[in-house]
Protein backbone atom coordinates (compact mmCIF):
# COMPACT_ATOMS: atom_id res chain seq x y z
CA UNK A 1 0.00 0.00 0.00
CA UNK A 2 2.76 2.42 0.91
CA UNK A 3 4.69 1.78 -2.29
CA UNK A 4 1.74 2.30 -4.59
CA UNK A 5 0.42 5.28 -2.67
CA UNK A 6 3.89 6.84 -3.02
CA UNK A 7 3.68 6.26 -6.78
CA UNK A 8 0.39 8.16 -6.95
CA UNK A 9 -2.04 5.23 -6.93
CA UNK A 10 -5.28 5.79 -5.03
CA UNK A 11 -5.30 3.11 -2.34
CA UNK A 12 -8.44 2.41 -0.33
CA UNK A 13 -9.21 -0.14 2.37
CA UNK A 14 -12.46 -1.92 3.22
CA UNK A 15 -12.59 -2.89 6.90
CA UNK A 16 -15.30 -5.42 7.69
CA UNK A 17 -15.44 -5.42 11.49
CA UNK A 18 -15.05 -3.25 14.57
CA UNK A 19 -12.45 -5.25 16.54
CA UNK A 20 -14.79 -5.58 19.54
CA UNK A 21 -13.41 -9.00 20.46
CA UNK A 22 -9.80 -7.90 20.26
CA UNK A 23 -7.46 -8.84 23.07
CA UNK A 24 -4.74 -6.66 24.53
CA UNK A 25 -1.64 -8.33 23.11
CA UNK A 26 0.75 -5.55 24.05
CA UNK A 27 1.52 -5.55 27.81
CA UNK A 28 2.32 -1.84 27.62
CA UNK A 29 -1.34 -1.22 26.76
CA UNK A 30 -2.78 -3.49 29.44
CA UNK A 31 -4.24 -0.67 31.50
CA UNK A 32 -7.60 0.01 33.16
CA UNK A 33 -10.29 1.10 30.73
CA UNK A 34 -8.57 -0.13 27.56
CA UNK A 35 -10.76 -3.20 27.04
CA UNK A 36 -13.91 -1.13 27.48
CA UNK A 37 -12.73 1.23 24.70
CA UNK A 38 -11.52 -1.48 22.33
CA UNK A 39 -13.78 -0.57 19.40
CA UNK A 40 -12.81 3.11 19.63
CA UNK A 41 -9.11 2.32 19.99
CA UNK A 42 -8.96 -0.23 17.18
CA UNK A 43 -10.55 2.28 14.82
CA UNK A 44 -8.07 4.97 15.84
CA UNK A 45 -5.15 2.55 15.43
CA UNK A 46 -6.30 1.61 11.96
CA UNK A 47 -6.65 5.24 10.95
CA UNK A 48 -3.13 6.01 12.18
CA UNK A 49 -1.67 3.05 10.33
CA UNK A 50 -3.47 3.99 7.12
CA UNK A 51 -2.27 7.59 7.40
CA UNK A 52 1.30 6.31 7.60
CA UNK A 53 0.81 4.05 4.58
CA UNK A 54 -0.85 6.72 2.47
CA UNK A 55 -4.28 5.06 2.28
CA UNK A 56 -6.72 7.58 0.82
CA UNK A 57 -9.91 6.27 2.41
CA UNK A 58 -11.16 3.60 4.82
CA UNK A 59 -14.59 2.10 4.22
CA UNK A 60 -16.05 0.61 7.40
CA UNK A 61 -18.65 -2.05 6.64
CA UNK A 62 -19.95 -1.76 10.19
CA UNK A 63 -20.10 -5.38 11.34
CA UNK A 64 -19.20 -6.71 14.76
CA UNK A 65 -16.00 -8.69 15.26
CA UNK A 66 -16.87 -12.39 14.98
CA UNK A 67 -14.28 -13.64 17.44
CA UNK A 68 -12.82 -17.11 16.98
CA UNK A 69 -14.66 -20.27 15.85
CA UNK A 70 -17.09 -21.73 18.40
CA UNK A 71 -16.78 -18.72 20.71
CA UNK A 72 -19.82 -16.87 22.06
CA UNK A 73 -18.84 -13.89 19.93
CA UNK A 74 -19.03 -16.07 16.84
CA UNK A 75 -22.72 -16.61 17.57
CA UNK A 76 -23.53 -12.92 18.03
CA UNK A 77 -26.27 -11.84 15.58
CA UNK A 78 -24.34 -8.69 14.62
CA UNK A 79 -21.11 -10.56 13.89
CA UNK A 80 -19.74 -10.43 10.36
CA UNK A 81 -19.80 -14.23 10.30
CA UNK A 82 -23.59 -14.15 10.68
CA UNK A 83 -24.28 -11.26 8.31
CA UNK A 84 -26.75 -11.50 5.46
CA UNK A 85 -24.55 -12.45 2.46
CA UNK A 86 -26.66 -10.38 0.08
CA UNK A 87 -26.16 -7.30 2.24
CA UNK A 88 -22.45 -7.83 2.89
CA UNK A 89 -21.58 -8.58 -0.73
CA UNK A 90 -23.73 -5.63 -1.79
CA UNK A 91 -21.73 -3.27 0.41
CA UNK A 92 -18.48 -4.46 -1.18
CA UNK A 93 -19.95 -4.25 -4.67
CA UNK A 94 -20.94 -0.64 -3.98
CA UNK A 95 -17.39 0.21 -2.89
CA UNK A 96 -15.92 -1.39 -6.01
CA UNK A 97 -18.36 0.44 -8.26
CA UNK A 98 -17.72 3.73 -6.52
CA UNK A 99 -13.91 3.47 -6.50
CA UNK A 100 -13.57 1.65 -9.86
CA UNK A 101 -10.29 -0.09 -8.97
CA UNK A 102 -8.05 -1.83 -11.46
CA UNK A 103 -6.72 -4.18 -8.77
CA UNK A 104 -8.48 -5.76 -5.78
CA UNK A 105 -6.65 -7.51 -2.92
CA UNK A 106 -8.24 -10.03 -0.58
CA UNK A 107 -7.54 -13.03 1.65
CA UNK A 108 -6.98 -16.52 0.27
CA UNK A 109 -8.75 -19.71 1.34
CA UNK A 110 -7.47 -19.33 4.89
CA UNK A 111 -4.65 -21.86 4.79
CA UNK A 112 -4.16 -22.82 8.43
CA UNK A 113 -5.78 -19.70 9.89
CA UNK A 114 -9.51 -20.11 10.28
CA UNK A 115 -10.51 -16.74 11.74
CA UNK A 116 -14.19 -16.43 10.77
CA UNK A 117 -13.82 -12.84 9.58
CA UNK A 118 -10.90 -13.73 7.32
CA UNK A 119 -12.93 -16.61 5.89
CA UNK A 120 -15.89 -14.33 5.16
CA UNK A 121 -13.67 -11.67 3.57
CA UNK A 122 -12.29 -14.36 1.26
CA UNK A 123 -15.74 -15.70 0.35
CA UNK A 124 -17.64 -12.45 0.02
CA UNK A 125 -14.74 -10.42 -1.36
CA UNK A 126 -14.41 -12.82 -4.28
CA UNK A 127 -18.17 -12.80 -4.84
CA UNK A 128 -18.19 -8.99 -4.84
CA UNK A 129 -15.31 -8.90 -7.32
CA UNK A 130 -17.26 -11.15 -9.70
CA UNK A 131 -20.61 -9.40 -9.16
CA UNK A 132 -19.44 -5.79 -9.50
CA UNK A 133 -19.36 -5.91 -13.29
CA UNK A 134 -22.69 -7.69 -13.74
CA UNK A 135 -25.42 -5.15 -14.58
CA UNK A 136 -28.13 -7.62 -13.52
CA UNK A 137 -26.85 -7.79 -9.93
CA UNK A 138 -27.13 -5.20 -7.16
CA UNK A 139 -28.82 -2.72 -9.47
CA UNK A 140 -29.17 -0.22 -6.62
CA UNK A 141 -25.45 -0.26 -5.81
CA UNK A 142 -24.05 1.92 -8.60
CA UNK A 143 -22.98 1.54 -12.20
CA UNK A 144 -21.28 -1.79 -13.05
CA UNK A 145 -17.49 -1.90 -12.99
CA UNK A 146 -15.19 -4.78 -13.92
CA UNK A 147 -11.86 -4.69 -12.02
CA UNK A 148 -8.96 -6.05 -14.04
CA UNK A 149 -7.14 -8.20 -11.48
CA UNK A 150 -7.84 -10.00 -8.22
CA UNK A 151 -5.02 -11.03 -5.90
CA UNK A 152 -4.84 -12.92 -2.64
CA UNK A 153 -2.23 -12.02 -0.04
CA UNK A 154 0.41 -14.75 0.21
CA UNK A 155 2.03 -13.49 3.39
CA UNK A 156 3.05 -16.70 5.13
CA UNK A 157 5.13 -18.98 2.94
CA UNK A 158 7.62 -21.57 4.07
CA UNK A 159 10.21 -20.22 1.63
CA UNK A 160 10.01 -16.69 3.08
CA UNK A 161 10.27 -17.99 6.64
CA UNK A 162 13.21 -20.23 5.77
CA UNK A 163 15.15 -17.40 4.11
CA UNK A 164 14.60 -15.02 7.02
CA UNK A 165 15.28 -17.78 9.54
CA UNK A 166 18.62 -18.57 7.90
CA UNK A 167 19.55 -14.88 7.62
CA UNK A 168 18.75 -14.20 11.28
CA UNK A 169 20.61 -17.29 12.45
CA UNK A 170 23.67 -16.28 10.45
CA UNK A 171 23.66 -12.94 12.29
CA UNK A 172 23.39 -14.65 15.68
CA UNK A 173 19.76 -13.58 16.13
CA UNK A 174 17.31 -16.05 17.58
CA UNK A 175 14.85 -16.74 14.79
CA UNK A 176 11.12 -16.52 15.60
CA UNK A 177 10.43 -18.96 12.78
CA UNK A 178 12.18 -22.06 14.11
CA UNK A 179 9.08 -23.57 15.66
CA UNK A 180 6.93 -22.71 12.66
CA UNK A 181 9.33 -24.40 10.27
CA UNK A 182 9.66 -27.51 12.43
CA UNK A 183 5.89 -27.89 12.74
CA UNK A 184 4.77 -26.50 9.40
CA UNK A 185 3.03 -29.67 8.19
CA UNK A 186 1.62 -30.55 11.62
CA UNK A 187 0.02 -27.10 11.92
CA UNK A 188 -1.79 -27.60 8.63
CA UNK A 189 -0.21 -24.75 6.71
CA UNK A 190 -0.16 -24.98 2.93
CA UNK A 191 2.06 -22.83 0.79
CA UNK A 192 0.09 -20.52 -1.47
CA UNK A 193 1.11 -20.19 -5.09
CA UNK A 194 3.22 -17.04 -5.35
CA UNK A 195 2.68 -15.53 -8.78
CA UNK A 196 3.71 -11.98 -7.95
CA UNK A 197 6.47 -10.46 -5.83
CA UNK A 198 6.45 -6.71 -5.25
CA UNK A 199 9.68 -5.07 -4.09
CA UNK A 200 8.85 -3.01 -1.00
CA UNK A 201 12.41 -2.66 0.26
CA UNK A 202 12.13 1.11 0.40
CA UNK A 203 9.00 0.97 2.54
CA UNK A 204 9.81 -1.62 5.20
CA UNK A 205 10.40 1.03 7.88
CA UNK A 206 7.01 2.59 7.13
CA UNK A 207 5.44 -0.88 7.26
CA UNK A 208 6.91 -1.42 10.71
CA UNK A 209 5.66 1.95 11.94
CA UNK A 210 2.20 1.17 10.60
CA UNK A 211 2.24 -2.19 12.37
CA UNK A 212 3.26 -0.53 15.63
CA UNK A 213 0.34 1.87 15.25
CA UNK A 214 -1.89 -1.07 16.18
CA UNK A 215 -0.74 -0.55 19.75
CA UNK A 216 -3.25 -2.82 21.51
CA UNK A 217 -2.34 -5.70 19.21
CA UNK A 218 1.38 -5.34 18.61
CA UNK A 219 4.09 -5.53 21.25
CA UNK A 220 7.28 -3.77 20.01
CA UNK A 221 9.26 -6.60 21.60
CA UNK A 222 7.19 -9.36 20.03
CA UNK A 223 7.62 -11.94 17.30
CA UNK A 224 6.87 -9.37 14.60
CA UNK A 225 10.04 -7.40 15.32
CA UNK A 226 12.44 -10.20 16.23
CA UNK A 227 14.21 -9.83 12.89
CA UNK A 228 15.49 -6.28 12.25
CA UNK A 229 14.16 -4.35 9.27
CA UNK A 230 17.58 -4.15 7.71
CA UNK A 231 17.81 -7.95 7.50
CA UNK A 232 14.34 -8.18 5.99
CA UNK A 233 15.25 -5.48 3.47
CA UNK A 234 18.47 -7.28 2.49
CA UNK A 235 17.21 -10.85 2.27
CA UNK A 236 13.48 -10.66 1.54
CA UNK A 237 12.39 -7.18 0.43
CA UNK A 238 9.22 -8.46 -1.26
CA UNK A 239 5.57 -8.92 -0.50
CA UNK A 240 4.01 -11.95 -2.12
CA UNK A 241 0.66 -12.35 -3.86
CA UNK A 242 -1.37 -14.89 -5.81
CA UNK A 243 -3.03 -13.75 -9.04
CA UNK A 244 -6.42 -15.45 -9.03
CA UNK A 245 -6.74 -17.60 -12.12
CA UNK A 246 -10.41 -16.91 -12.76
CA UNK A 247 -9.53 -13.40 -13.93
CA UNK A 248 -6.00 -13.89 -15.25
CA UNK A 249 -7.29 -13.99 -18.84
CA UNK A 250 -8.73 -10.46 -18.53
CA UNK A 251 -5.24 -8.96 -18.57
CA UNK A 252 -2.33 -9.71 -20.87
CA UNK A 253 0.26 -10.64 -18.28
CA UNK A 254 2.63 -13.49 -17.60
CA UNK A 255 3.80 -14.84 -14.27
CA UNK A 256 5.92 -14.43 -12.31
CA UNK A 257 5.11 -10.74 -12.01
CA UNK A 258 6.91 -7.96 -10.14
CA UNK A 259 4.04 -5.46 -10.20
CA UNK A 260 0.36 -5.75 -9.26
CA UNK A 261 -0.38 -3.55 -12.28
CA UNK A 262 1.54 -5.71 -14.78
CA UNK A 263 -0.34 -5.78 -18.06
CA UNK A 264 -2.46 -2.72 -17.28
Amino acid sequence: MARYADEGVRVVLACATDGAEGEILNPHMDKPGITERMVELRKAELETACDLLGVAKIYHLGYRDSGMPESDANKHPDAFWNADPEEAVGKLVEIIRRERPQVVLSYDESRGYEHPDHVRVHQWGRQAFEAAGDPSLYTDRGEPWVPSKLYYFATFTKRRMQILHDAASAEGIESPYAGWLENWDAMGFEDPEVTTQVDVGGFIEIRSKALLAHATQIDPESFWFAIPDEIVRKFYPWEDYTLVSLVSSVVDTTTPESDLFAGL
